[in-house]
């Protein structure tokens, strides 16, 4: 039943005026004062003074770094990152003559080590098996009650997947696993299907779906399935690989691979975990940067006449921070990270394919653009707040940029990241259940006041 079926527009206005007393309510009740979070050594988002992440648990799945140790004193360094020990970067340079790599960092994550030819042929055939989401799941659920969010869609997607498991509750590793593997291998049909269908139920576009190929990658899957000729050169395919590789993991303390870590302490089952997870990748704040950075070039290209000109650049960029511009939230989305301070290692990746894809495609003037904005932003940003510490640019900077040349719509943005993500949320799960066994449960320290109940009568 869609929205406007369920209530008239005049119950809807009267809903809204009734509703407006309890929302002043609920916003006049539920200030705390911000000096409690000092006095009592808050850590806020579960980090210290300085920003850093408070230490809640143990892992071997990766490493996210950017210091040196030099004499017990942290240097700020050009940032790393490794997947069960082995850098990132050379994972990307080890793909060299070969077209795809994404399907063994997924083995990498999940059981800790490179797989050999042999290795890796079993689990293709295993993934291939379990990709298909069947004719039956495509037209009850993926089909129903369609949106333009498609994280949406993946979360009830994945949450009907627990109805058609036979064994859905049973937590053992090995259960776990065969569930973790069919999700990864299902998630990239239900984003593009879901994708499809909100567009021809809502936009009356053509409906078309395409099955998955056997013998495909995952990142050919992917574009053979979302574009209606089903036609993409091998650098598309590649790049989109590279893309999935560095967005697979980044270490237990980011906000969606947290909540995988919580869900599952609780002993929940997996789609319920995952789901939680999705829901905490669809944030803003979270996995929809990149359509923020890209949302804030669109602005820029309206405001900046001449792309070449670095002192218009700068009087936009200053706006920007100055809350005079773009959303008025005064920051300069794709800048920045929690770890990472000379540079994000997955940014530089990803910065040198999409120049590559951009030659490719014709568009280096605009990559050129992009490049400008990344060097002036980090030093406008230092200067505005006053900061020593050095400002890098993350990879959601250049990865929306990459989506939009490879065709992918902005709907879509988000859920490729979940499912490059995916595979890593696996491993942690995996990695709680068979290590863990506790719930986690941080405190809170209560700061109301005790109050002595009024009969009703008496109110």
């Amino acid at each position: 039943m869609e929205k406007h079926e369920m209530m008239s527009l005049e119950d809807s206005k009267q809903l809204r005026e009734r509703m407006r007393f309890f929302e002043q309510e609920l916003l006049k009740n539920h200030h705390i004062d911000p000096n409690l979070y000092v006095e009592y050594d808050v850590k806020r988002g579960l980090r210290d003074s300085a920003g850093k992440g408070v230490l809640t648990g143990l892992t071997e799945i990766s490493d996210v770094n950017g210091y040196n140790l030099i004499n017990g004193r942290q240097i700020p360094a050009d940032g790393r990152l490794y997947y069960q020990g082995i850098n990132v970067q050379d994972i990307i340079s080890g793909l060299k003559g070969r077209r795809f790599g994404f399907e063994e960092t997924i083995y990498l994550l999940i059981f800790g080590k490179l797989p050999d030819k042999d290795e890796l042929s079993r689990f293709l055939d295993v993934m291939f098996d379990m990709e298909d989401l069947g004719g039956r799941f495509v037209r009850d659920v993926v089909m129903k009650g369609t949106n333009a969010n498609i994280m949406n869609a993946m979360q009830r997607c994945v949450l009907a997947l627990y109805t058609y498991d036979d064994n859905p509750e049973d937590i053992s590793p090995e259960n776990v696993l065969r569930q973790s593997l069919e999700l990864i291998a299902k998630l990239p049909e239900i984003a593009v299907y879901s994708y499809h269908a909100y567009r021809h139920f809502r936009k009356d576009d053509t409906l078309f779906i395409r099955n998955p190929q056997r013998g495909l990658s995952l990142a050919e899957n992917i574009l053979l399935m979302l574009r209606p000729d089903g036609k993409y050169t091998e650098l598309e395919a590649k790049v989109l690989d590279i893309a999935l590789i560095l967005h697979a993991e980044h270490g237990g303390g980011n906000n969606s691979t947290f909540t995988t870590h919580v869900v599952t302490s609780s002993g929940t089952d997996t789609y319920s975990s995952t789901a939680a997870s999705i829901g905490s990748l669809k944030g803003p704040r979270h996995g929809g940067a990149n359509l923020k950075v890209q949302n804030m070039f669109s602005d820029l290209k309206a405001h900046v006449e001449h792309w070449d000109n670095e002192d218009e650049i700068v009087d936009y960029l200053q706006k920007v921070l100055n809350k005079e511009a773009f959303d008025h939230a005064g920051l300069i989305y794709g800048m920045g990270h929690a770890v990472y301070t000379l540079s994000d290692p997955r940014e530089v990746i990803l910065k040198r394919f999409a120049q590559a894809l951009a030659e490719e495609k014709g568009m280096t003037e605009e990559f050129d653009l992009y490049d400008k904005v990344e060097g002036i932003a980090g030093k406008l940003i230092m200067e505005h707040r006053k900061l020593f510490k050095n400002v890098c640019s993350n990879v959601d900077f250049y990865s929306g940029f990459v989506y939009s040349m490879l065709g992918i719509p902005e709907e879509l943005f988000t859920p490729i990241f979940a499912i490059a993500r995916m595979p890593g949320w696996s491993a942690h799960r995996l990695e709680e259940l068979i290590n863990a066994n506790k719930i986690i449960r941080p405190a809170y320290k209560y700061v109301g006041h005790h109050t002595d109940f009024v009969a009703f009568d008496e109110r």
